[in-house]
């Protein structure tokens, strides 16, 4: 029987939270799912009482918003730039995956100059053991770092203790470079169940899928990349790309500049999510 996951949604905000589906007669393992929008609903009224003063702040001038500060445990915040209020602006996350490949520099080139950051989930093999500066550019850059498995293996098909591997490997590796662990990961090909949500939790990770696919794995076609991604894009979506194939860089120009013209706020996850935080073990899901 295939897992079944648990939906929390919310109809008056702080009032209403998930609640996981008993299903013990039949066995299925269960997982938690929210909405970016229910879960800035869901927020606590200490975390919204504190991101609205950074909001209020902000708006001042008086605390000295564009720096990304790690916590006090060295996690990867998202989060650079000018306070974002995604409970009023037009927002949609941007995330690339695979990363961080040659096409890499490339990006943080065009993010810097459209002032946009995004949340990489990088893989570990070939990736960031080989490319460690890349991950040092991201995180001083102001992007979020997030975990997509040292080596891409499914982790609903693994054994457990190998997908707890996969995961803590990436982790020791990006804190190794960066000092900073990631918060977000993101299950190769979007497949989790209530194990991997479980594992998930251990590690102090939230899960993140998507509402958007260019399948730029597909394609090379960057005109075409464009199309697919503005096609599909709504208010608390999520964009999934990848800098690793040869067409997906040269779209972003054009992707960002349309997206800015419809009044979106391109962000980070944790942006999107704030005033919420990622809760680890949680699917985030539009």
């Amino acid at each position: 029987m295939p897992k079944t996951p648990t939906v929390r949604s919310t109809s008056i905000a702080g009032l209403l939270t998930a609640t996981s589906l008993v299903l013990a007669l039949s066995g299925c393992a269960t997982y938690d799912v929210t909405a970016p929008a229910d879960a800035r609903a869901d927020a606590p009224a200490a975390a919204v009482k504190e991101k609205d003063a950074r909001v209020a702040a902000a708006a001042d001038g008086k605390n000295g918003a564009g720096k990304n500060r790690p916590g006090k445990n060295g996690s990867a915040r998202g989060g650079a730039g000018p306070e974002v209020d995604c409970r009023k602006a037009k927002c949609v996350a941007l995330t690339f995956d695979a990363g961080p490949s040659e096409n890499t520099d490339r990006l943080l080139d065009i993010l810097k100059k459209e002032q946009v950051h995004a949340t990489f989930f990088m893989l570990g093999k070939n990736h960031v053991d080989k490319r460690p500066a890349e991950v040092k550019r991201i995180d001083a850059e102001g992007h979020e770092l997030a975990n997509h498995t040292w080596s891409h293996q499914i982790l609903t098909e693994i054994d457990p203790a190998e997908a707890k591997r996969e995961l803590s490997r990436l982790q020791d590796a990006v804190h190794k470079i960066t000092g900073k662990s990631p918060r977000l990961m993101r299950p190769p090909q979007g497949r989790t169940d209530g194990e991997v949500s479980r594992i998930s939790k251990e590690l102090g990770l939230a899960q993140v899928l998507w509402s958007v696919t260019a399948k730029d794995y597909q394609t090379n076609d960057s005109a075409l990349i464009t199309k697919r991604v503005l096609e599909q894009t709504e208010r608390d979506g999520i964009i999934l790309l990848h800098d690793i194939y040869k067409g997906t860089v040269p779209a972003v120009p054009g992707i960002l500049k349309e997206l800015k013209k419809r009044g979106y706020t391109v962000v980070t996850v944790s942006q999107l999510l704030s005033p919420a935080k990622p809760e680890p073990g949680m699917v985030y899901r539009p």
